[in-house]
């Protein structure tokens, strides 16, 4: 039960329309920012200037905070609320705080998920805006994505004197809408001037290698560089074919010059947020962007972001791709834990979107709780091995009861744990999260002795077994024929020295979406390995992965309209 009490929480569109927007020049104030370091996009929201990472370059860095959770079932632990919760609570109690997240598909928005902005009273307003378009920048990503596209294909028609073998060829297209049917197409039919017909298919915007760039780059001529080094075939000698050879990377970037430059909104209780790029976490590296936090980390006492599904996926990437790349270093992270899940973890419970959840979720259960919690401490010893304190936040669910949050503190102390405590964010906004901003702040004072979890000069296939037995547990791990080839190849290539961003399921420990809990023994197999140059990782197939969500049998977007009054309804 609450310490602040229970109170009716309105949906989350409601409370969002209902919250008093501040102009965006305030949220700019806040920030210490003048009218030359922002461009209006309405009233509302903000894209910041590059200059700003120059012009602050001297200022102290702010804590650095990364929030992920525990493995997540399909309804997600509320990392979001979490984040924009803690941000506001730090604020409750004195400190600067700000956060930056990732700008959401809206795959998931009119799929299954619904939207990311948080819930309850800890959301990232204005709500209809940042679920939909926000200011274009996914639109600008996929358009840059399909220039590509129909460059290659262009040139396939016109003579190919790149020489590519058709049958390498990696470069789908995209478009940010969950739709199966376009998973695997063929396209050039109808005759020689409609192109060469070749069988290919559409990943979701945000699977994009050009998603996955926006994210790590670190500037404008950086975001060219990367660009022009992505492969998207191999010749017919197998040497590698980019971007640059095809002579689109320059036109790329120029689509992207507005979309670098992130987003600045605000939370319902008018706290700065930045929003900035949007990829995957299982299959990209799943963080906001690099320029984001080059930002925030400059603006307060406190940066908050976020990293995708469970430890054992965004957060790794966080530590082993994302810092790599920055060179910014976090001060602590907050693992996100429910009840529920926990007792999903247990094996007794099944948990599946858009279906009732079991009524025995919602019941004190201390033996499921207690077997659920393998998953909290396997997660707790995986943020342990980068060697960052680690606060456990217990998302607050009504139905939770005392013996049942004791159960998880103690194991999470037991652990390793700097501390556990339970936040009331979603029902009561900053105010519920205030116990643990604090246990944030004390974590953040304590010495930090990161490291990554391996060095970049370790042969390919050693760096993806130290992922899978020390973050996923596995015992052993398995590559296909086609992995093997496409292993030496990127050797051949000098491909071997990137990270290793590992695709796989969010839904366990392991490859295996249907092992819950600790799963221990088992052998991961490895399909194929992927190579995105320019974004600077190469990322594993762990199983049968889709690049292109789909829609449920009754999608949330049948809910969503718009009133008499011309209002956006059903969105949450």
């Amino acid at each position: 039960m609450s310490k602040l009490g229970t109170r009716d929480v309105p949906s989350d569109l409601d409370i969002a329309q209902a919250a008093e927007l501040k102009l965006i020049k305030e949220i700019t104030e806040q920030c210490g920012l003048t009218e030359d370091d922002f461009e209006y996009y309405g009233k509302y929201k903000a894209k910041i200037s590059l200059d700003v990472i120059e012009k602050l370059k001297d200022k102290p860095n702010a804590k650095y905070i990364d929030v992920t959770a525990i493995t997540p079932t399909p309804l997600g632990e509320g990392k979001t609320t979490t984040s924009v919760g803690l941000t506001m609570g730090l604020n409750k109690i004195g400190k600067k705080a700000i956060i930056a997240i990732r700008q959401p598909s809206m795959g998931p928005t009119f799929g299954i998920k619904g939207g990311a902005a948080g819930g309850g009273y800890s959301q990232v307003i204005p709500m209809e805006d940042f679920n939909l378009h926000l200011t274009g920048d996914i639109h600008a990503v996929g358009v840059a994505h399909n220039l590509c596209a129909a460059f290659l294909d262009n040139h396939l028609l016109k003579g190919n004197k790149l020489n590519i073998d058709p049958f390498t060829i990696t470069w789908r297209r995209v478009v940010d809408i969950s739709d199966r049917a376009l998973r695997n197409v063929v396209i050039g039919l109808g005759g020689k001037i409609d192109g060469v017909p070749r069988q290919t298919g559409f990943d979701i915007t945000v699977a994009s290698e050009v998603m996955a760039i926006l994210a790590l780059t670190t500037g404008l001529q950086d975001l060219r560089k990367r660009l022009g080094k992505m492969v998207i075939a191999m010749n017919t000698d197998g040497d590698p074919v980019t971007a640059e050879d095809l002579k689109v990377a320059g036109a790329m970037t120029v689509l992207l010059k507005d979309a670098i430059k992130p987003t600045l909104v605000q939370t319902v209780e008018n706290t700065p947020a930045i929003i900035h790029a949007g990829p995957f976490a299982n299959i990209a590296h799943g963080n906001s962007s690099i320029i984001a936090d080059q930002i925030g980390i400059k603006l307060g006492d406190f940066l908050i972001t976020e990293s995708g599904f469970g430890a054992d996926i965004g957060a790794e990437k966080f530590m082993n791709i994302k810092c790599r790349y920055s060179g910014l270093r976090p001060d602590a992270v907050v693992l996100v834990a429910t009840i529920r899940a926990l007792k999903a973890h247990s094996g007794k419970f099944s948990i599946v979107a858009g279906k009732k959840l079991d009524p025995g979720l919602m019941k004190e259960d201390l033996e499921s709780v207690e077997k659920g919690c393998s998953n909290l401490t396997k997660q707790i010893e995986n943020m342990k091995l980068f060697g960052v304190p680690v606060v456990v936040a217990i998302n607050s669910f009504p139905t939770d009861t005392d013996a049942e949050v004791e159960i998880v503190k103690k194991a999470s102390m037991a652990a390793g744990a700097f501390d556990a405590v339970v936040s009331d964010h979603w029902m009561w906004g900053g105010a519920g999260a205030e116990d643990l901003a604090k246990a944030v702040v004390a974590a953040s004072e304590q010495p930090s002795d990161f490291k990554f979890l391996y060095e970049l000069d370790l042969p390919i296939k050693e760096k993806i077994e130290i992922i899978c037995t020390k973050i996923y547990g596995a015992k052993s791990v398995s590559y296909s024929a086609k992995a093997n080839k496409q292993i030496a190849s990127y050797e051949k290539a000098g491909f071997d020295k990137l990270p290793i961003c590992m695709a796989k399921t969010h839904l366990s420990l392991s490859h295996d979406p249907k092992l819950k809990g600790r799963p221990e023994g088992f052998d991961v197999p490895v399909t194929e390995v992927r190579a995105s140059v320019g974004a600077g990782f190469l990322y594993p197939l762990l199983g049968t992965m889709r690049t292109m969500p789909g829609l449920p049998s009754e999608p949330a977007g049948n809910h969503v309209d718009i009133d008499e009054n011309g209002k956006i309804v059903g969105l949450f």
